[in-house]
């Protein structure tokens, strides 16, 4: 390119960036962006309803399960539990519909972007080459080729301007990059998001099938009526008592050796909130309720409220090294469905009554991740998540073959030194 046609630059870079464009596979969109938008809206209203039906149906059955240790009520907090936990999967297929929906929006806004980068990248290419051609022609030949010194001063500052313009796309190219590298960060976290939903509707589906066995255990154990019940409740009651009184006893026989230092000093926020909602029903320790309920006359953890279908959550970095369901075996009426988490900082947690078991032995689990769902098994007087913490060296996996009735369960077993206070260790309330 020779310095006389330099004034005619600036139409030509301008075409280049047209042609660039031209040359550019075209994006295409399955679906529009604002009919990505209209479906996401719709979405959220849906899940805004679906929340509010939820809420109406724990009311229901917190209503139902104070009405007495009956079959009837029983059974009818069976059913009103069920009737929410499908809610429950419904609502977790618009939140998956709508994760969906956000990742291809997301995935359009992206390409649009690497088309604008590519854009911009042909173009300052396509203008440093030319402004090259142009800095290479000796002043000597841009005098003998201009009409007049005008021309070139004139010339020289179309090259200034077509300079500018490479610093703006240089910079706005800066720009597109680091949204694009936003954009792509929102779209991973929306990906683990959907894996997460994907990993909840698979529980919620486990806890209906729980459910269902429980309506199908009690009424086969019933026959449906009330006086069976009121003798099958009072079989466990008798049977829980000797089991947690021979567990008690066995439990303050052990004397491990438990080093002080091994395990942090009561501290609130070591551990984070197991769930979502929290309301305790049951402390920790010597308390009124603890005193009815167990003949230790104390609380060995704490007792949260939660429905069946209630995402339980691991409240520290750990790994996971036992599972366990004390139902398996007639009359051991304990932690029911159980998962303990060793965590590396010399504590270890237990999780029971669960519905469903999501985790397995061996499994490394961040803070947060689900550990199950929660449940009415074990002896339970309604469901609940049950949290006991210990110090990791006082606590052993075994089989509880001092039992008399249950020598073949494997559960956590404790020096009594070993549990510790979790609201001491759980976020302050």
């Amino acid at each position: 390119m020779q310095l006389k046609n330099c004034h005619n630059f600036l139409t030509i870079f301008f075409l280049a960036v047209v042609a660039g464009a031209l040359c550019l596979p075209v994006v295409t969109y399955a679906q529009s962006p604002d009919d990505l938008k209209s479906k996401i809206e719709e979405k959220n209203n849906q899940i805004k309803q679906l929340e509010t039906e939820i809420s109406q149906y724990n009311i229901e059955v917190d209503n139902a399960s104070k009405q007495g240790v009956t079959l009837q009520s029983t059974l009818k907090t069976l059913d009103l539990t069920k009737k929410k936990i499908v809610k429950d999967i419904t609502l977790t297929e618009n939140k998956i519909g709508k994760v969906t929906l956000t990742i291809e929006q997301l995935e359009n806004e992206i390409n649009k972007t690497k088309t604008n980068i590519n854009l911009n990248k042909k173009a300052i290419v396509s203008a440093i080459q030319n402004t090259e051609a142009i800095e290479n022609t000796s002043l000597i030949e841009s005098l003998l080729s201009s009409e007049s010194i005008g021309d070139i001063w004139k010339e020289i500052d179309n090259t200034r301007q077509i300079q500018a313009v490479i610093r703006d796309k240089s910079k706005e190219l800066v720009i597109l990059k680091i949204d694009m590298e936003n954009k792509q960060t929102v779209m991973q976290s929306q990906k683990n998001n959907l894996l997460n939903l994907k990993q909840d509707l698979n529980g919620k589906k486990q806890a209906v099938i729980y459910t269902t066995g429980e309506k199908s255990n009690l009424l086969r154990q019933t026959q449906n009526k009330e006086q069976a019940f009121k003798e099958l409740v009072k079989t466990k009651e008798e049977q829980k008592a000797q089991f947690e009184k021979e567990v008690y006893e066995y439990e303050s026989q052990l004397n491990i050796l438990i080093d002080r230092n091994s395990y942090p000093k009561e501290r609130h926020s070591v551990l984070s909130w197991p769930l979502d909602d929290i309301f305790i029903t049951q402390k920790f320790g010597k308390t009124v309720g603890a005193e009815k309920l167990y003949t230790s006359g104390s609380h060995n953890g704490v007792d949260f409220r939660a429905s069946v279908g209630t995402r339980v959550k691991n409240v520290l970095t750990g790994t996971v090294v036992g599972t366990g369901n004390t139902d398996a075996y007639t009359g051991c009426y304990s932690f029911g469905k159980w998962v303990m988490v060793r965590h590396d900082n010399g504590l270890s947690t237990i999780y029971g009554h669960l519905s469903v078991i999501s985790v397995y032995i061996g499994q490394k689990l961040d803070t947060g991740e689900t550990i199950g769902y929660s449940g009415n098994s074990g002896y339970s007087t309604g469901p609940h998540l049950h949290i006991s913490v210990y110090a990791t060296q006082g606590v052993r996996i075994e089989k509880y073959v001092n039992s008399r009735g249950c020598k073949q369960v494997i559960m956590p077993l404790a020096d009594i030194k070993a549990y510790l206070d979790p609201l001491a260790y759980f976020p302050s309330l």
